[in-house]
């Protein structure tokens, strides 16, 4: 069959925005287990989840993905053979499961470009878990689990990983050290530059306001990736640096909406808008449920 010149261009034009489409989509990885328990630390803040966000998850370029559990050897990458069998007897296994096995497959699909970028919630696993230890609600390694991934897959992959947990991410220093192709900056509360340069804590301070937490993140994040050039970026965004939750530091609930968009435009342009967010610690309902439905939305606006 012979296609005219004109419909090869139709054809062509119809492709170039299935791809445009396709690639625009930003992924929101979220499983109902993760609202029918009390969770250690966060408590039970998404409780009302999926239905706090069902105006935003029918936004066109929006996609609702249930994780699937990551898997058992993926995990005895990060962590030695005796913390494994210790927490394959968690209560909270499961769960961190499905957090990390989000994670991982929203990053190797941002990677190849199949999402723009992705909001994956998360529980009983996060940045204070360690090869061979972990402490305070968060029992499995994200970050571990998602650079092992990637790099397993691509070649000289190179990861950014912006933590603003009101507290110090011990567990993803303790899993990145010595990987070079790995940035962690850590906003918690001291100042240390460690590891060539490419472990990085600055102090948050114990009382901030929004515009002086931005100002470092722009100072001490921003400008470090313009050089680093990374492939994607991991954003571990709790809000217990909020007013009135647990890691106060005196920041509004606006504070983490200006964050976000301060990192996606530093995503689209250091690495191409490669961006994930891995929810982390807070527990306070109402500010759960303010900024999660609105950074859906500052994600999926083009």
């Amino acid at each position: 069959m012979v296609i005219s010149p004109i419909l090869k261009d139709e054809i062509l034009i119809e492709m170039i925005g299935m791809k445009s489409k396709l690639q625009g989509i930003t992924a929101v990885y979220f499983h109902d287990l993760f609202n029918k328990k009390i969770w250690d630390i966060i408590n039970n803040k998404f409780q009302n989840y999926p239905t706090v966000m069902e105006n935003e998850l029918k936004i066109e370029n929006v996609k609702l993905i249930e994780p699937k559990l990551v898997s058992e050897n993926l995990l005895l990458k990060v962590h030695t053979e005796r913390y494994f069998k210790r927490l394959k007897t968690r209560w909270d296994y499961e769960g961190a499961r499905y957090t990390i096995g989000g994670c991982v497959e929203a990053a190797e699909r941002i990677v190849k470009g199949e999402f723009k970028n992705a909001l994956c919630f998360g529980v009983a696993a996060g940045h204070h878990a360690e090869k061979d230890s972990a402490w305070g609600g968060t029992y499995a390694s994200v970050s571990g689990a998602v650079i092992a991934n990637l790099e397993e897959k691509f070649r000289d992959i190179k990861i950014a990983i912006l933590d603003t947990d009101s507290h110090h991410g011990n567990g993803t220093r303790n899993v990145t050290m010595g990987n070079h192709n790995v940035l962690h900056v850590c906003f918690c509360s001291s100042n240390r530059i460690e590891d060539e340069n490419t472990k990085i804590c600055v102090d948050s301070g114990y009382s901030t306001t929004d515009k002086e937490y931005l100002k470092k993140v722009d100072k001490e994040f921003i400008n470090r990736i313009k050089k680093f050039c990374p492939s994607i970026i991991l954003h571990l965004l709790g809000h217990d640096t909020a007013r009135g939750d647990y890691g106060d530091r005196g920041l509004s609930r606006d504070f983490f909406l200006e964050l976000v968009k301060m990192v996606k435009s530093a995503a689209n342009e250091v690495c191409e808008g490669r961006y994930l967010i891995n929810t982390h610690g807070g527990s306070s309902l109402s500010i759960c449920e303010y900024i999660h439905p609105r950074i859906i939305k500052i994600l999926a606006d083009e």
